[in-house]
């Protein structure tokens, strides 16, 4: 059996038949690995007229020959034709040149609650149907390995409205969302000649947080490869108008503050009217603080349009994913990339998109993982899925040429 190049119609429509897809195996991220100067083909086994499993498979030159990919795939409804497509794709390496061939698979190994604990068995014949094949697995990790993650963190979102996807958050999450929500935050998708505004807050965070960012040229790519089908998000506050939303809150929780003092001349000694009472008047006084602190912002960011955070969703027909994203520290107390987060979960629901990726967490679950601690306040779960496997057509020549290069490096 040997695999079938597919045209982009054809991949399509096998695309459309099936459950799950990563953005990484859809047409659009194909246009944009051709950008980056990469050669992509769409790949299918057939039977009996049927095309079973598809894949994008990109390759770039390595010395002595090809490197060939397939990223989160291959995409298939029939898990049983997976062993077979794995053979196919060794023997189509081997006779186009490659040296190297990796799959990094997209099928779940496991499934884990939203701390961590599993609520599944492993898919321990996933990892069998390459390793019996001749693939050399990476093995199970954490972390990010070669800078991409195993472990996913996700969120159902087939069974949400618009009404209900608030309190879907976790208890934390909610109080979050409702804070920043009170802080007039203005979300827009950037255009492509905003970019610069977005490749800045990323830019700083990478900085902070010490990796390596993607250079404005990939994301101009990706804006291009996309188009509709990803927001390059961008959440700012202006603090005049903060003020002004500040004052209305408060005038309206004084008015609520009179109210109830009328109430209790009537009653003094109602307890709940007293501990209302209380609370407002709580309340009041945090928002004095506010108006304090917003006035003092004001004087030093002028009335302009201030950036707090921006991020990079992706939408597909078959999940939306949280890709890229950044935030300017001195600014956390608005919460702007939860903000961000629910903006983008709600395009999603009225898009009909039945799932949410947030991609990478380090499957650590000892309170060391702070992004994992920001993507729970959405009260979601958790995949693991199986990471690398590696396949070399001509192991020898492979292993000379290594050795050549580790020689020269030593030089």
């Amino acid at each position: 059996m040997t695999l079938t190049i597919l045209s982009p119609e054809e991949y399509q429509a096998h695309l459309k038949e099936v459950e799950q897809v990563s953005f990484l195996q859809t047409k659009e991220m194909a246009e944009l690995l051709e950008k980056r100067g990469m050669k992509t083909q769409f790949v299918g086994l057939k039977k009996a007229g049927q095309l079973r499993v598809s894949a994008l498979l990109y390759s770039l030159p390595m010395t002595g020959g090809l490197h060939m990919e397939i990223n989160s795939g291959p995409v298939t409804n029939q898990p049983s034709d997976l062993p077979e497509f794995y053979r196919a794709l060794q023997e189509y390496a081997k006779n186009n040149g490659a040296l190297r061939l990796l799959v990094k698979p997209y099928q779940t190994y496991q499934t884990f609650d939203s701390d961590g604990k599993p609520i599944s068995d492993q898919a321990s014949q996933l990892i069998r149907d390459l390793t019996d094949v001749g693939y050399v697995f990476d093995g199970l990790q954490t972390g990010y390995p070669g800078g991409e993650p195993d472990w996913h963190y996700v969120k159902d979102l087939s069974q949400l409205t618009q009404e209900t996807l608030f309190s879907s958050f976790s208890k934390k999450g909610k109080v979050l969302a409702k804070k920043a929500n009170s802080f007039g935050i203005k979300v827009r998708a950037l255009t492509r000649d905003e970019l610069p505004l977005f490749k800045s807050i990323t830019e700083a965070t990478s900085d902070r947080r010490e990796y390596q960012d993607k250079s404005l040229e990939y994301y101009q790519d990706f804006y291009d490869a996309f188009h509709t089908k990803a927001d390059f998000l961008f959440a700012s506050i202006n603090f005049q108008d903060y003020l002004q939303h500040l004052e209305k809150q408060k005038a309206s929780l004084e008015n609520h503050l009179q109210a109830i003092e009328q109430d209790l001349e009537v009653n003094p000694r109602s307890k709940k009217k007293q501990n209302e009472h209380r609370e407002i008047s709580s309340q009041i006084q945090s928002f004095q603080i506010r108006e304090a602190e917003a006035r003092d912002l004001l004087t030093q960011y002028g009335q302009e349009d201030v950036p707090l955070a921006a991020s990079l969703f992706v939408y597909t027909d078959h999940e939306l994913v949280y890709l890229f994203s950044g935030s300017l520290t001195e600014f956390n107390k608005f919460y702007a990339p939860v903000v961000l987060q629910e903006y983008a979960m709600r395009k999603a629901i009225e898009l009909k998109i039945p799932f949410y990726t947030l991609l990478g967490i380090t499957g650590l679950f000892d309170g060391s993982d702070g992004v994992l601690r920001f993507k729970q306040n959405f009260n979601g779960f958790i995949v693991r899925k199986m990471g690398t496997f590696r396949y070399y057509p001509r192991p020898l020549k492979f292993k000379v040429l290594q050795s050549i290069k580790r020689i020269i490096g030593r030089n």
